[in-house]
């Protein structure tokens, strides 16, 4: 079958579950962690990322001329933030966050006003990110914000979506509360990320605008089971809206919005590292949320490049002409609860035409 393809990625190459720990990563030791986080995915089956915050663009030609192992990769460069929101940490004096920003990828660029907001995306596209990332809501990782409270103005989210298309990019939208996920489908973002309070509304709203949901139920499961490695605050927000998150999933996928599988994972290193190669779970938790075993494998795999809109190369498909990415399984693929999730199921792995694993 296709590779499979996951849309949410993060190669921080950070072993640490807090984003102030993972700000303070030199970037050699992030990078080496994160060729190793690559060559996990591959072993789970994973062929093509799209990396939405972390060093994806600088890795991609390292991947590309054959220097390391590891999926496509289709980066976004440093996600969009406002000051004081989910891409900035809080717990850094202001003027030293903005002192490291530019030279750590793991933190946010944060732009304020839609002329600081177009600067931010032709930076990114300086870097040759294939896809732009914003937060649009506050987060669960960040300490002081709220996960429902917008956060970029309509006018700042218009700037946004309009810079990044005439350069033909997609706008990727961190969103979890409503108000935010509203907003960023009227200014045109293409995929909503988490989705954990879209309601029947917004899920028209999706359908009407035909974008795309990854809602990454992944990491919603691994953070509740990591209190003691989590930050409190954020242990706290992730099991405030936890169960929101999975009736959101129900409600999109019974309005029939488009889903595409993405993970979130993004602690790295020898302890927490492993989870890469486990990513195929998520299309168990999709399936948990109403998708039959079919309509899951078509979100791990065909929908995964639509999330990237003109920048969408042939792949996820067993189809002349496209990517040579595929991967052998030691049984049906339809039988989800025995196979995703579990690497020693993936047999093979080709990419490019050429066996990996």
């Amino acid at each position: 079958m296709p590779g499979l393809w996951d849309c949410h990625a993060h190669l921080f190459g950070s072993p640490s579950w807090s984003l102030e720990g993972a700000a303070w990563v030199l970037p050699a030791a992030a990078g080496a962690r994160a060729t190793a986080d690559l060559a996990r995915y591959i072993e789970g089956g994973v062929t093509s990322v799209r990396e939405v915050g972390g060093y994806g663009v600088e890795l991609a030609p390292v991947v590309e001329e054959g220097s390391a192992i590891g999926p496509s990769i289709y980066g976004a460069g440093e996600v969009l933030s406002t000051t004081g929101g989910h891409g900035d940490i809080h717990s850094i004096p202001l003027d030293i966050y903005e002192g490291i920003s530019g030279r750590s990828r793991i933190i946010g660029r944060l732009a304020d006003g839609p002329s600081e907001c177009i600067k931010a995306v032709r930076e990114q596209l300086r870097r040759n990110a294939r896809v732009i990332k914003i937060c649009a809501s506050g987060g669960v990782m960040s300490e002081v914000d709220h996960p429902v409270h917008q956060q970029f103005s309509d006018e700042e989210l218009q700037a946004i979506v309009a810079e990044a298309a005439r350069a033909e990019r997609v706008v990727a939208a961190h969103c979890h509360g409503k108000p935010g996920i509203m907003a960023a489908l009227r200014a045109g973002v293409k995929t909503i990320e988490h989705g954990s309070y879209l309601d029947e509304e917004a899920a028209e709203l999706m359908k009407d605008k035909d974008a795309i949901l990854v809602p990454t139920r992944f990491i919603v499961e691994e953070l509740l089971g990591m209190e003691a490695h989590v930050p409190g605050y954020a242990y706290r927000k992730i099991t405030g809206l936890a169960d929101t998150h999975a009736q959101a999933m129900k409600i999109a996928i019974a309005t029939g919005v488009r889903i595409a599988m993405g993970t979130d994972i993004f602690p790295s290193g020898p302890v927490h590292g492993f989870r890469y190669s486990l990513a195929s779970r998520e299309l168990r938790h999709l399936t948990e949320a109403g998708l039959t075993p079919l309509q899951a494998i078509e979100a791990a795999t065909a929908t995964g490049p639509l999330t990237l809109g003109a920048q969408a190369p042939k792949s996820g498909r067993l189809q002349e002409g496209f990517d040579a990415d595929l991967i052998a399984l030691d049984r049906s693929p339809l039988e989800l609860d025995s196979i995703w999730g579990d690497p020693e199921r993936v047999t093979h792995v080709w990419k490019g035409g050429q066996l990996v694993k």
